[in-house]
């Protein structure tokens, strides 16, 4: 039955603090590498990035979706919040938005600078680039749906392994802090019967870039998703895939001597009692 009631967003954002778009895309415009990380297909990778260093994950030999989890790289605590994020902005992530911590954090872990595929939009099924919608492919899921076949390279295995990896802990537990994953280069949305989450072909090809600026010193884990480009399945070994990489970025002295870093949420933790 329609709801003549007009829709309302939920969380209008014109006093959350903004980015200077204006600054960061200055300070684009003179970055020297000084890292970079390549991630195989159906395989994850961790990097490191200083607070004002800029990051980039980069399509070099074919289309390929990849998951990204982030966290503060002195604390696994506060990880990436991407419920949070998607209710602050939108569905799909572009130029000037934030990715925001876990609570009691809440503060942008970091902002994107620049997307090559900002073109895209919105195609003609509602889909778009870079989700936060989807949670990440994974062994749990597929031994549910594929009547218990298990399979060891969904994106949560992934990031398990290289997180473990990167900070000697037990694969059992690095999984415990994967979390739900920015989906860079993919191209979802729901459908319109059903409401469905989709997936279809990314449009992203080799020479894209998504880039953003580190707010806080971070630790980034990437897989490059074992749905190659996402155009027919995932969790399997049957698609074409590529490999990602991911490029450090320096920007310039005098950028990094005025850098400040978000302070963590002001709310009192007291939630109403004493």
């Amino acid at each position: 039955m329609p709801n003549p009631r007009p829709a309302v967003v939920c969380y209008p954002v014109a006093t959350l603090p903004h980015p200077d778009m204006a600054t960061l895309a200055a300070a684009r415009q003179h970055l020297t590498q000084v890292g970079e990380i390549i991630v195989p297909p159906r395989e994850a990778g961790a990097f490191e990035v200083p607070a004002g260093h800029f990051f980039r994950i980069v399509s070099i030999e074919g289309p390929q979706v990849g998951d990204l989890n982030l966290f503060n790289a002195t604390d696994l605590n506060e990880r990436f919040f991407s419920g949070k994020t998607r209710a602050l902005h939108a569905t799909h992530l572009t130029t000037g938005h934030r990715m925001w911590s876990t609570l009691p954090f809440l503060r942008p872990l970091a902002t994107i600078t620049r997307n090559t595929l900002d073109w895209y939009g919105w195609d003609e099924d509602g889909g778009g680039v870079h989700d936060v919608i989807g949670t990440r492919c994974d062994p749990y899921t597929h031994h549910l749906l594929s009547g218990g076949d298990e399979y060891h390279h969904c994106c949560h295995s992934n990031l398990s392994r290289a997180l473990a990896t990167a900070r000697g802990l037990d694969v059992r537990d690095a999984e415990l802090l994967v979390h739900d994953v920015l989906n860079v280069f993919m191209c979802t949305g729901f459908t319109r019967d059903t409401h469905q989450y989709f997936m279809k072909a990314s449009p992203v090809q080799p020479g894209d870039f998504l880039e953003f600026v580190a707010e806080i010193d971070l630790l980034g884990v990437l897989s490059a998703c074992p749905g190659g480009d996402c155009s027919s399945t995932h969790s399997s070994d049957a698609a074409q895939c590529h490999p990602l990489k991911v490029e450090i970025l320096r920007p310039t002295d005098a950028f990094l001597a005025g850098w400040r870093q978000p302070a963590r949420n002001g709310y009192s933790r007291t939630h109403g009692v004493g």
